[in-house]
């Protein structure tokens, strides 16, 4: 087993051998998968796996290495090669370990484990994705087939160890379902697809709610068709919202600001959108899927705003991208077991606002409400966005009918300060939560 104990012995052998500054991370974790189609099950797996990462620094030099085996033999090995590598890598000054002050002082609880989930036998998590199935299926005739239903489990434990004096670690635990009904109306089929992700098992919304939202997106499809190109305001549901604001993450990582390599570029604490948005980072957040005591690097997590009634306050930042820029981290390292630490979110989200989906719909004359983006197309550093969409076409502020094969274009100077009306709806189902939320226009294009 892994324990900050073991992983300090490791980074102080480390030093010993000629490191400047070492650190050890552990992680160790068993994912349960089972898939289930027309009360078949199709696929069952379960697999443990524990790994040992090693980072040392020498005189601005760094290089890592890892193993799955902890046996004596093997940990002389893993500290041997990475303190040889580090010798022959190029300097960083940037390259450093958090200083001793920063580093989290103590362990909060967080709620991210739930026994609950950690214990379920094998048989429930079959009978959970039958019965989400059959919800989806029994929702309405239109439901032709299916392309299945899943449940899913991982428990985890992440142990890290710096040389500089912190060594902690947490367990998780992580549940999902996810269902994918087909609907079928004379020649067209259409898919649907729903689920959930929390930490804890009385989290997660009812199988039977899963399901018929499942069949009820994949019957809204049908019959779908394309429109005229034009210029008109749009409408993005929570889903396609999130899509938003996973692009928006790209132009606000520490790594994109110091390689100036996005639009926010020097943007600190200047108006970047309507006074209706506000952006939060929070690592704190109780039994959120985001959420972790320390980051990558061993700081406290924390809540940090990004954007703030439509003024941008911070980057995200990692101790690497923090020391280019002059700034301090916001805890956001995220790593794996090789390689130094990147910038990732804790909860990423966008804060509510006080409209229902159907009062922001119902402010439209004509628009475009987008429920599912498809493709890529978000260029960072000049903020130009394009990307596929379908959903519905809105008419005097009334749902009129499906559209597909749609292209939605514009740049996200524009997007952000064109936010009119932000939704009550946030709910996490991931890492990143937003509302829906209207834009006053963008380029759609069809026909």
């Amino acid at each position: 087993m892994i324990t900050p104990d073991f992983l300090s012995d490791i980074v102080q052998r480390a030093i010993k051998q000629g490191a400047t500054d070492a650190e050890a991370i552990g992680i160790e974790t068993t994912e349960f998968h089972v898939e289930v189609r027309f009360r078949e099950v199709e696929k069952l797996q379960e697999a443990a796996s524990r790994g040992l990462g090693l980072r040392v620094l020498y005189e601005g030099r760094q290089a890592s290495c890892s193993t799955s085996d902890c046996s004596s033999h093997a940990i002389d090995e893993l500290i041997s090669n990475a303190v040889t590598l580090a010798k022959h890598t190029s300097v960083d000054e940037a390259a450093t370990l958090p200083a001793r002050e920063e580093l989290a002082k103590e362990i909060a609880d967080l709620g991210l484990y739930d026994p609950v989930v950690a214990e379920l036998p094998t048989e429930r998590k079959i009978e959970m994705a039958l019965a989400l199935e059959d919800s989806a299926r029994a929702f309405d005739p239109r439901i032709k087939n299916s392309k299945g239903a899943t449940c899913s489990t991982t428990i985890g434990k992440v142990s890290l160890a710096t040389s500089t004096g912190f060594a902690g670690e947490y367990r998780s635990t992580v549940c999902g379902l996810m269902v994918a009904p087909i609907a079928k109306e004379d020649d067209q089929m259409q898919l649907g697809y729903w689920g959930d992700r929390q930490r804890s098992f009385d989290r997660l919304d009812p199988v039977e709610e899963l399901g018929r939202e499942a069949a009820r997106r994949a019957l809204r499809k049908l019959g779908a068709r394309k429109v005229a190109t034009q210029e008109v305001p749009i409408v993005f549901e929570s889903d396609a919202s999130e899509e938003l604001l996973n692009d928006f993450f790209e132009a606000v990582d520490g790594t994109s600001i110091f390689r100036r390599a996005s639009f926010l570029v020097g943007k600190l604490d200047e108006q970047i959108a309507a006074p209706e948005l506000t952006i939060i980072d929070d690592g704190q957040m109780r039994d959120a899927l985001g959420s972790r005591p320390f980051d990558g690097e061993g700081l406290a997590t924390r809540r940090t705003v990004i954007v703030e009634n439509g003024f941008l306050k911070n980057y995200l930042l990692n101790t690497y991208t923090a020391r280019k820029l002059g700034l301090r981290s916001t805890a956001n390292a995220s790593r794996g077991l090789v390689g130094a630490p990147v910038v990732g979110v804790s909860n990423f989200f966008i804060a509510p606002g006080v409209y229902s989906p159907n009062e922001i719909i119902a402010s439209v004359k004509n628009g475009f409400y987008v429920t599912e983006m498809i493709g890529f197309g978000f260029n960072p550093v000049n903020g130009d966005y394009s990307r596929g969409a379908a959903g519905w076409w809105i008419e005097n502020g009334q749902l009129a009918y499906p559209v597909e094969e749609i292209t939605i274009a514009g740049n996200f100077r524009e997007i952000l300060r064109g936010i009119e009306m932000i939704g009550n709806d946030l709910r996490f189902r991931g890492k990143l939560a937003a509302p829906t939320i209207k834009v006053n226009r963008m380029m759609v294009s069809g026909d």
